[in-house]
């Protein structure tokens, strides 16, 4: 099944309280096991709580979801 699933695009948002590096090596290491195609560098929100984060995530998905509905990615 997973053979199916090769290919796909993806990001990532990382919320980390102080620089979220081992997250984003964890991942990197699955997403390249599953042979997914990065659409942009992962976006990492680090520090304290900021509302801006709630912007930039929503721009994320905002633009994952167009280029997915585009068919760019």
């Amino acid at each position: 099944m997973l053979e199916l699933k090769q290919g796909l695009p993806c990001a990532l948002l990382i919320r980390a309280g102080s620089d979220g590096t081992g997250t984003r090596r964890a991942i990197e290491s699955i997403v390249t096991g599953l042979r997914w195609q990065w659409v942009q560098e992962p976006l990492i929100c680090r520090g304290a709580w900021q509302t801006e984060f709630v912007g930039q995530a929503r721009e994320l998905g905002m633009g994952m979801a167009a280029g997915l509905s585009a068919g760019i990615f």
